[in-house]
């Protein structure tokens, strides 16, 4: 049986592009995984939900996919910070490589960073918008 050595920069690259939809985590795990799973179930449920609410505010209506995205963006942060050391005995235990962080993962931690703020600015202002006005700007 084969090991296959885990990327440490694809799965941060995964979880940062298509973490809502669980990619890193079966990367990482499997198709076995729970967690893959939920982030993958909030795709269909925001869809249902965006059309059974239609005239509701998106934010509401796809809440849970908007949530699994940053969660997503934060699962990035911590896959891509992780010592290479700690990285190889949680994901590589039987793998003969060793795992050697460069400059790519660190300009994609940066890239993430500045996703992630500006998704999370974005939903904080569309939050205080709809509470505060009842979306009188947009």
């Amino acid at each position: 049986m084969t090991v296959t050595h885990k990327n440490k920069t694809l799965a941060t690259f995964l979880a940062a592009l298509l973490g809502s939809l669980g990619a890193h985590r079966f990367y990482l795990s499997g198709w076995k995984d729970k967690w893959g799973w939920l982030h993958l179930a909030t795709l269909p449920i925001s869809l249902l939900l965006g059309n059974l609410f239609f005239g509701w505010p998106a934010l509401l209506t796809y809440s849970l996919l908007v949530l699994s995205a940053l969660i997503a963006v934060l699962e990035a942060l911590v896959l891509g910070l992780m010592p290479d050391d700690k990285w190889d005995a949680r994901y590589n235990p039987c793998s003969d490589r060793v795992s050697q962080s460069s400059w790519p993962l660190a300009l994609l931690l940066v890239l993430t960073v500045a996703l992630g703020a500006t998704a999370l600015i974005a939903v904080l202002a569309r939050s205080f918008d709809l509470l505060y006005t009842g979306g009188a700007y947009g």
